[in-house]
């Protein structure tokens, strides 16, 4: 089905771009949700001679979007949710949990401006995107976990950790997992080349002896 799209639409095009989509998409989503016209003469002429107005409302919703998304820049919020030990929960986060969470904190956010693909049915931090206008999309961070404590350990480690875990000690896993990481990217010790290393030693240690005896 061809339309003509009333504003950017991720993915597919920029208002005023006329695109091709499958006709259940545009009858059950950019229809209804007043996001496109189907590209009739009449609606292309009608586009035409209204385009400087919705570019002004555009441009006038954007500027007013990205004026709450510096309230949502590094915004993270924490949900408590029953588990299993393998991190699986008893149910799920939807959007609207996450709306929810993010209101609370002071920044309105619509359900339908979340944008989750599935459900969250795991413990751990979620990166989740909000777009708080077509072409004004923000990250936050979404720490699903069983306890407070919990989301403390995780938000300390960046991940999911053993049940029990303090905050301190997942930070310092975390660092020293980071160094790790770090060494091995600096050319440092891996197990091959340690082995090598004491096998140097080793040989090194051995002619100090033969020259010794000599002496």
């Amino acid at each position: 089905m061809e339309l003509i799209l009333l504003e950017r639409i991720e993915k597919l095009g920029q208002m005023g771009d006329v695109v091709n989509v499958k006709p259940g998409f545009a009858r059950n989503y950019l229809l209804p949700q007043r996001k496109a016209l189907r590209a009739t003469k009449a609606n292309r002429e009608r586009f035409e001679n209204e385009r400087a107005q919705l570019e002004a409302i555009n441009l006038e919703r954007r500027s007013e979007a990205e004026a709450v998304s510096s309230k949502l820049e590094g915004f993270s919020c924490v949900l408590l949710r029953q588990a299993s030990e393998s991190a699986q929960l008893y149910g799920s986060v939807s959007a609207r949990d996450i709306a929810d969470a993010a209101t609370e904190a002071g920044v309105t956010v619509d359900r339908k401006q979340v944008l989750l693909e599935r459900p969250i049915k795991t413990l751990g931090i979620h990166k989740v995107r909000i777009a708080l206008h077509p072409e004004v999309i923000v990250g936050i961070r979404v720490n699903v976990a069983r306890s407070a404590e919990e989301a403390e350990a995780q938000d300390a480690a960046g991940g999911v950790v053993a049940p029990g875990l303090s905050a301190k000690a997942a930070a310092a896993d975390a660092e020293a997992a980071a160094m790790a990481d770090d060494a091995e990217e600096d050319g440092g010790e891996t197990p091959e080349s340690a082995e090598a290393a004491a096998d140097e030693t080793a040989e090194d240690g051995a002619e100090a002896a033969r020259h010794a005896d000599e002496g």
